[in-house]
């Protein structure tokens, strides 16, 4: 049996207007895409942001990238969501856990 297990986070985004395009940036984990207009690059942000977790899922880095960018655990966490200088976009990462059976688990 296999089980999807779904990732979401909200990262902060900054966005600067070129002459004929907008270019969207995640500074935290330095991602940057673009955009005819300010919806377009959120999207492409949103998709790159999407293949850069994917990526490092897959390679087995997410760990020590997360923690490159200065990423630590923390359950108490306020972001400024008032901030006019960003907005936060939310990324959805589906993962699929190996198969297993759950009479095999011993905790």
């Amino acid at each position: 049996m296999r089980v999807k297990i779904q990732f979401e986070t909200k990262l902060p985004v900054v966005f600067k207007e070129e002459e004929n395009y907008v270019i969207a940036c995640c500074p935290i984990l330095d991602v940057i895409s673009q955009g005819d207009d300010k919806e377009k690059a959120k999207k492409n942000l949103s998709e790159a942001l999407f293949l850069f977790f994917i990526t490092c899922y897959e390679k087995g880095t997410l760990d020590e990238v997360m923690k490159d960018c200065g990423f630590t655990f923390s359950p108490d966490v306020h972001v400024d969501e008032d901030d006019p200088e960003q907005e936060l976009l939310e990324v959805k990462i589906p993962f699929v856990s190996p198969e297993y059976n759950n009479s095999e688990c011993h905790v």
